[in-house]
C-alpha cells in the first residue's frame, strides 16, 4: 500500500541557530525560573514531520513566533501552520506539539494548540480535536498512532 503525501514536494527552510540563555544572576534557589518563549520554541522545534525527513521548524510549521506563553498564568499557546491546506497529518502534528510539550512543561501549564488561521481547511475541527482532553487521551490510547507520535518525537542527531 502507498501512502499518497499531503505535500510531496515542501519547501525546506534553514533552520535558525539555537541561542543559549543565559541563567540569571541572584536567584534564589528556591523559586522556579520563568518559562519563556524560546524556550517552549526549542522543546517543539525539532519534532519530525510525520511524512517527511523534515523537522517541523525546517518546515516552517512552527516559528519562534507561533509560540505564547504566559508564565504568571501557566498558559502556552502553539499555533501552527500545515504546509497544505488540506493537510491530512495537521491533528498528528498537533497531538505531536501537544505530547511534547505535556512531556517537558511543569503539570501547572495548561497546553492551547491551534492551527493558524485560515490555514487549514478543516480548522475548527482539528483544533476542537487537539483541546479536547478526551479525544487526546482516546487517540493516545490507539497503538498506530502512539507510535507515529513517538517516532516524531524520537530525537535525531545532526
Amino acid at each position: 500500500m502507498v501512502m499518497e503525501l499531503s505535500n510531496a514536494n515542501p519547501v525546506v527552510h534553514e533552520k535558525k541557530e539555537r541561542r543559549i540563555r543565559l541563567a540569571p544572576e541572584n536567584t534564589d534557589e528556591n523559586a522556579a525560573e520563568p518559562i519563556d518563549q524560546l524556550e517552549i520554541f526549542d522543546h517543539i522545534r525539532d519534532i519530525k514531520d510525520p511524512e517527511h525527513p523534515y523537522s517541523l521548524e525546517e518546515l516552517n510549521v512552527v516559528t519562534e513566533e507561533s509560540v505564547e506563553i504566559n508564565d504568571k498564568l501557566s498558559h502556552v499557546r502553539v499555533t501552527f501552520t500545515p504546509t497544505v491546506e488540506h493537510c491530512s497529518m495537521a491533528t498528528v502534528i498537533g497531538l505531536c506539539v501537544r505530547v511534547k510539550l505535556i512531556r517537558s512543561l511543569p503539570p501547572r501549564y495548561k497546553v492551547d494548540i491551534r492551527v493558524a488561521p485560515g490555514s487549514h481547511a478543516t480548522e475548527t475541527a482539528v483544533n476542537k480535536q487537539l483541546n479536547d482532553k478526551e479525544r487526546v487521551a482516546a487517540a493516545l490510547e490507539n497503538p498506530n498512532l502512539l507510535d507515529i507520535v513517538e517516532e516524531c518525537l524520537a530525537p535525531t542527531f545532526d
